[in-house]
């Protein structure tokens, strides 16, 4: 018989870098996890990731166990890394902050197209490009 679900935590964390002090403690702590045991398995998990930023979904189940489903870093991130942004633009109307190819557009698309609502790499292109413009970088046509 399959372990009865108590709840569902979004986290999003950097690769590697997890521990017990908040946003941590305080999403997982009123659920009786056992931090250090979260931390060691996400850290392990995501080591490899380099420093990116990380969304994970945590299945926390009554017996206090839980399993780990890691996702693709987020779009935005995703952008920042190919572009070597520290930060989108303060103001993404006026002031552009770079340019990313449609070629560049293509790969985070391809790469992130199992974590997007999207039916097929057209549509995925658009929310990648819709980001970076919320962003302030202009995307190549």
């Amino acid at each position: 018989m399959a372990k009865a679900i108590k709840t569902q935590v979004k986290l999003q964390l950097q690769a590697g870098k997890a521990n017990p002090a908040p946003p941590v403690g305080t999403a997982l702590g009123p659920h009786g996890l056992n931090l250090m045991e979260f931390c060691k398995q996400f850290n392990d998990g995501t080591k490899q990731m380099g420093d990116s930023v990380v969304p994970v979904i945590v299945t926390i189940y009554e017996d206090r166990s839980f399993s780990l489903e890691y996702k693709k870093p987020p779009v935005s991130d995703m952008i920042k890394k190919a572009l070597n942004l520290p930060k989108g633009s303060k103001d993404p109307l006026r002031s552009k902050i770079g340019k990313l190819t449609s070629a560049q557009v293509k790969e985070i698309a391809e790469n992130k197209m199992a974590d997007l609502n999207a039916n097929d790499l057209e549509a995925a292109m658009k929310i990648v490009a819709g980001t970076a413009r919320s962003m302030g970088v202009e995307v190549e046509k």
